[in-house]
């Protein structure tokens, strides 16, 4: 009696998860110790699904112990890792548990680039399987009952968790084995089946008849519901349908059974005899309907034991009116079942891979600050590296500090000489003519690799819009159009990079060519340079003066402003702070991540000191410059002017700005560089992201198309093409019954046999033969009296009418042997009369053939009958 429903496994695709993770942690890890640990685990992470699903599971607690330490993992590595079809992009193939296939089409599966999608279907293996070790355990003994009921109630748990979640995970329609309608109806089925083995283990302590009447009727209601919910629905596997049905009655005969003890035992006869009569009738139902799948003999001889003798009892002695059904009181139920949650870690042996590897979202919130750090950072150094452009810009208006340096007036002043080393120093003009020839071919290798990446996904979303436009609905899976918009815009971001620095790279050419000849001037040797500067008088008594000594000292102050501000940028780049332990904190506090209002507290906190010494010195910077100014005004009414000085001091401020414009030109050309070059990387990284997501688009295609030509072949083909009138048509002239079913065509036969000779005409049927064989009795099968006989020379328009029915198997035809298919008795012949030899044979115009004649045994000599017509046997 206690047969148990299990669940079939689902069957998954291989799938090698360890290289799209190891790069994915090539790409978002530095290098390192840390990034070969996480590859490590991920190859171990491989390995663990194949265990689990790479091969036939046994029924035994270890077998589920590994699948639930897969779905532990998986659970874990949820929030590490973006599974998305444009991030770390992993196909996961799944069949249909219960879908059978086809010959020509296969069974049914469902193929998404979802870890949720992979969660739920290996979680319904772990029910499945729990389900078929509980199914193995010996119910004899109360640690196999034990193990039973823990297996069904897990089982019943991880069913009903699939049916909450899934369709979340999926955002899309399951296959119909994880369904909600599905694995709701299994979840019911586990528990009824969880407290069908309470109710035994009641049945085997021997509780009070009471309780294990209640335990029973609980599940028998268990049962009932499980078989309402997926009585209209072709989704389980048949034979689910009769073992529910027999279940239900089972558990409410075995009710009312233990019931029945307790009326006896409260002296009401009647009461007893009317559940055990309502028992057997369940039991009764059961042995008729569906005894091919439970047997329920013992029960139906225990049940029809109680009545017998109840009946006795009471026909004898007490006489107790028997109540109607409808008039006996209800049973009670007691359930001591329930589904078990699933509650991650579900595996007791579990141990995270990527224990060390922070969650996407610490990832995320750490990439944002890092971002707001950088802003930050780049702003202050833009506002110092702004001011110290300015402060460069008036001294060389100004002509300092080469106006106070000047004293002979034919020599070049030591500012202009340091100057001119300094720009010797760092290569002059060659350096600057090389980092200029060299942007072109940074930028064209850039274009081409965001050109090439673009075109992947261009032609990707081509293909897949014209097989969208050729299947039209069943072309069932997300639009690249799309899937890519996130990778588009990126695209577009990095061409708007791209033009924006195809512009700068203008600017800074035309600026190098209005510099470039007082460049090059600096760059000659002391000599020629002193040559090209033009001669004056010189202003030796402005040396002494005190104008010039409040010059020096502000040139001089001005001087450590910049010198304090280069070390201030340095130490703004230099400041680092991990913060993955502060969001890894906030996120196990309140499990979720307040990034900006973590991140503006910290980057106050570390960069509040930093951002006032840059107003700072803006500030001092600006006092200087105008106490510059107003001293240089002094110094011009105390100096002598005229024509050579003036053209002296114009090419000086020329020097002195070509010298700022040279220092500043190759800061911003290697700069230049350096972002085409990391721009490159980034590139590089936007190019594989494209190129694996087509690839991933590409198999998902030729899955998608392959399912499909398997769901066109599962089709019901075209209706059939009808006969022709000769073939369809009887000998009577009638129509047969259409048959759904192909008459098969004869095989021909390699090979011959010997050719029996033509048998002789037979003899003209006389009327009263005629007569006498329509007396054979019933059952003969006699060929038609009516029928002429065929004379010589004349054809016989019934001997090639097709049969009316469909022929059976295609047995060998040849001459002088018509097949076994429906091959009519001989007219007149009796197999119960041997002694009638007188009765002629007259052939079958179905099968009749000229020249297909058995061959006829020789005459005995003396006999005076006719022989019967013998008949060759293959």
């Amino acid at each position: 009696m206690t047969n148990f429903i299990s669940v079939q496994l689902k069957k998954a695709s291989e799938v090698d998860l360890a290289k799209p993770l190891c790069k994915f942690i090539q790409q978002s890890y530095p290098g390192g110790d840390a990034q070969a640990e996480h590859c490590r685990a991920a190859e171990e992470l491989s390995k663990l699904r194949k265990s689990a699903l790479g091969r036939p599971l046994d029924k035994h607690e270890s077998a589920l112990e590994t699948l639930l330490r897969y779905y532990d993992q998986l659970c874990s590595i949820e929030p590490k890792f973006p599974f998305s079809e444009n991030q770390v992009c992993v196909t996961f193939t799944w069949k249909d548990a219960f879908d059978k296939g086809s010959l020509f089409g296969g069974s049914a599966k469902l193929a998404l680039a979802s870890l949720g999608y992979e969660k739920t279907c290996v979680l319904f293996n772990c029910g499945a399987l729990a389900s078929q070790i509980a199914a193995e355990q010996n119910l004899d003994n109360d640690e196999g009952l034990k193990a039973a009921a823990k297996h069904y109630q897990f089982a019943s748990g991880a069913f009903q968790h699939i049916k909450d979640t899934v369709l979340s995970a999926l955002n899309r329609e399951p296959t119909v084995d994880i369904s909600p309608d599905t694995v709701g109806t299994l979840s019911l089925i586990m528990l009824a089946q969880a407290q069908e083995v309470f109710f035994l283990k009641a049945t085997r302590d021997k509780m009070k008849d009471a309780i294990i009447a209640k335990l029973a009727n609980q599940a028998a209601d268990y049962y009932g519901d499980a078989y309402k919910q997926c009585q209209y629905k072709d989704t389980l596997p048949k034979e689910v349908f009769p073992v529910l049905a027999a279940k239900h009655c089972i558990m409410q005969a075995n009710a009312e059974y233990h019931q029945s003890i307790v009326a006896k035992q409260q002296k009401k006869f009647g009461e007893e005899i009317g559940r055990l009569q309502h028992a057997a009738d369940l039991v009764k139902t059961v042995a008729s309907r569906y005894d091919e799948y439970i047997n329920v003999k013992d029960l139906v001889d225990k049940i029809n034991r109680a009545l017998t003798a109840a009946k006795k009892d009471n026909d004898f002695i007490y006489h107790d009116r028997v109540p109607d059904l409808k008039d006996l009181e209800s049973i009670g139920k007691a359930s001591l079942v329930k589904s078990t949650p699933v509650v991650v870690p579900l595996s007791q042996k579990f141990t995270d891979l990527f224990e060390k590897m922070v969650p996407l979202q610490v990832q995320q919130s750490v990439s944002v600050y890092n971002q707001r750090k950088a802003d930050l950072v780049n702003r202050s150094i833009a506002q110092m590296r702004e001011a110290t452009n300015l402060a460069n810009g008036v001294l060389a208006s100004l002509n300092l500090p080469a106006a106070i340096e000047d004293v002979s007036g034919d020599s070049v002043p030591q500012s202009i000489l340091n100057k001119s080393k300094s720009v010797i120093e760092q290569g002059g003009i060659q350096t600057v003519d090389q980092l200029i020839k060299d942007l072109p071919e940074l930028l064209q290798r850039n274009k081409e690799i965001l050109d090439e990446s673009l075109r992947l996904l261009d032609e990707e979303e081509t293909t897949d819009n014209d097989l969208r436009t050729k299947f039209k609905e069943r072309w069932q899976r997300t639009p690249s159009n799309e899937l890519y918009k996130p990778l588009r815009a990126e695209g577009a971001n990095y061409q708007n990079i791209l033009s924006k620095a195809v512009q700068a790279d203008g600017q800074v050419k035309e600026r190098y060519q209005s510099h470039r000849d007082t460049i090059a001037l600096l760059c000659k040797p002391e000599s020629e340079l002193n040559a090209a500067i033009p001669s004056a008088n010189p202003a030796k008594t402005l040396q002494g003066s005190e104008v010039v000594n409040v010059l020096r000292t502000l040139l001089a102050n001005l001087d450590e402003v910049k010198k304090e501000r280069e070390q201030l940028e340095n130490d703004l780049k230099s400041v680092n702070f991990d913060m993955t332990s502060k969001f890894l904190t906030a996120l196990a506090q309140d499990g979720a991540i307040n990034e900006e209002a973590i991140s503006v507290t910290e980057l106050d906190r570390i960069y509040g000191s930093y951002t006032q010494k840059v107003q700072e010195s803006l500030k001092k910077q600006e006092e200087l410059l105008k106490n510059i100014q107003n001293a240089h005004q002094e110094f011009s009414k105390m100096k002598q002017s005229n024509n050579e000085s003036n053209l002296r001091e114009e090419v000086l401020k020329n020097l002195a700005v070509a010298n700022d414009n040279f220092v500043e030109l190759v800061a911003n050309l290697k700069e230049g560089t350096k972002f085409y070059n990391e721009l490159t990387e980034l590139l590089l990284k936007f190019q594989n992201k494209c190129s694996d997501i087509v690839f991933a688009r590409k198999t998902e295609r030729d899955e998608l198309l392959k399912d499909l030509q398997q769901s066109i072949a599962r089709e019901p083909s075209a209706p059939s093409i009808p006969l022709p009138t000769y073939q369809t048509t009887a000998a009577g002239g009638s129509k047969p019954a259409a048959s759904s079913t192909p008459t098969p065509a004869p095989r021909t036969m390699v090979g011959t046999k010997p050719q029996p000779p033509a048998r002789p005409p037979p003899p003209v049927i006389s009327a009263a033969s005629s007569s006498s064989s329509t007396s054979a009795p019933a059952g003969t099968a006699a060929a038609p009296a009516a029928a002429p006989a065929p004379t010589p020379g004349a054809s016989a328009p019934t001997a090639n009418a097709a049969p009316s029915q469909a022929q059976g198997p295609p047995y060998p035809t040849y001459p002088g042997y018509p097949g076994y298919c429906q091959m009519p008795m001989p007219m007149g012949y009796n197999p119960y009369m041997y002694g009638q030899y007188n009765l002629p044979y007259a052939p079958s115009p179905v099968f009749q053939n000229p020249g297909q004649a058995p061959y006829p045994p020789p005459q005995q000599p003396g006999y005076p009958f006719p022989q019967q017509p013998y008949y060759p046997q293959q």
